[in-house]
């Protein structure tokens, strides 16, 4: 296994635009840091994030694992083209050529995407620590180390979208129409998810119930958006007279959901290499 995991890394390294790209995401990501810096001023209007409360432990979990999940993106377009260059380089045949089965093949990708996922999280989890030390006003080790599972959560949403990622490249072929794909789907759910939801069955909840184990839907439900969260947002809320009832815990069956579809897509990508005349 660390025979395969080196060779694809070795893959990313050489290749420029990969190299790039995954450097770029982490430093973006420690971005997150700035927020705390953030202050505006309007006025009797005075904003600080910070103040806020959203480097608090352990709410930070929740917020930190959000924010960095939006970024994937950057990390999808590095799995994409890791497979389609596979093809445009001929490393794929040179690989099978060499002694390399495609079940060993199919493997490396995923390993890659579990180091993928796992350094991000690492990289998160002392990312919030950091920041919780320094602005949480809460540093008691039970509340500091509780709802850790928005970190799991993290790592099982970036395992499933990356594994999404690699079964298109292993689809498509070309990394353009792969990431088109990718985005043509995001929107057939969300479309389709709101005709169906305010148009057809008047905001009925089994519509919601039914996209839950939709790929991409069931992704994005596993961590779900922290700020009414926040105690001023809730405050607005009750000043307007709206009631939140938000679940925001991390259900198993969510991760369940997501575990599923990350099998489906790999055991997919291995089949479509295994037929594939290469």
């Amino acid at each position: 296994m660390k025979r395969l995991l080196a060779i694809e890394l070795q893959k990313i390294w050489k290749n420029r635009a990969s190299r790039i790209l995954t450097i770029s995401y982490f430093v973006i990501l420690s971005f997150i840091a700035l927020i705390a810096s953030v202050k505006l001023e309007i006025g009797y209007f005075k904003l600080h994030f910070a103040e806020m409360g959203i480097f608090n432990f352990p709410f930070i979990w929740h917020f930190n694992t959000y924010i960095a999940a939006l970024l994937k993106f950057f990390l999808a377009i590095v799995i994409v083209s890791m497979m389609a260059n596979e093809y445009s380089y001929g490393t794929l045949k040179q690989n099978l050529i060499d002694g390399m089965s495609k079940q060993e093949f199919v493997l490396s990708k995923f390993l890659t995407v579990i180091l993928f996922a796992f350094t991000s999280t690492l990289f998160v989890f002392a990312m919030s620590l950091v920041l919780g030390y320094s602005f949480s006003s809460y540093t008691e080790l039970g509340i500091v180390f509780s709802d850790l599972e928005y970190l799991l959560a993290y790592f099982v949403k970036l395992v499933g979208f990356f594994s999404f990622c690699l079964f298109l490249g292993v689809l498509i072929k070309r990394s353009a129409f792969a990431i088109g794909f990718l985005f043509v789907w995001f929107l057939i759910e969300k479309i389709s998810f709101g005709y169906l939801k305010y148009e057809v069955f008047n905001k009925s909840p089994k519509v919601d119930d039914f996209y839950a184990y939709m790929p991409l839907e069931s992704i994005s439900n596993l961590i779900v958006e922290p700020f009414t969260r926040l105690n001023v947002i809730k405050n607005i809320q009750t000043a307007v007279g709206e009631s939140n009832v938000k679940d925001y815990s991390i259900h198993f069956s969510s991760i369940l959901i997501v575990l599923a579809w990350t099998a489906i897509f790999i055991f997919l990508s291995y089949k479509i290499i295994k037929k594939r005349d290469l």
